[in-house]
């Protein structure tokens, strides 16, 4: 997997794709990445801007955030759980 490229150099690529009036195609080459790379930070920039709908860039960084703190929650919670058995059951003495 390619580097990403700095936050930056989005934020101008998309300004350039808006503002020059040229093709997609033509900006992604001048800029040497692909073509299907810009399209999809316009139509991110697009969502984060408020003229498209879908997940902006701010909620799908809480929900991964939220995804992993789940997974870390419920991994413990299982071996909480795990171990009041293991313990349960080393204090019942035998008949």
């Amino acid at each position: 997997m390619p580097a990403p490229y700095p936050e930056e150099f989005r934020r101008r690529a998309v300004e350039l794709a808006r503002s020059s009036g040229r093709p997609v195609t033509e900006i992604a080459a001048e800029l040497g990445m692909s073509t299907s790379g810009l399209r999809r930070w316009l139509t991110q920039a697009d969502v984060d801007d408020g003229f498209r709908q879908g997940v902006s860039s701010e909620e799908r960084e809480e929900l991964s955030r939220l995804r992993r703190e789940n997974r870390r929650l419920r991994m413990e919670r299982e071996l909480l759980s795990r171990a009041a058995a293991f313990f349960a059951s080393e204090n019942v003495v035998p008949k």
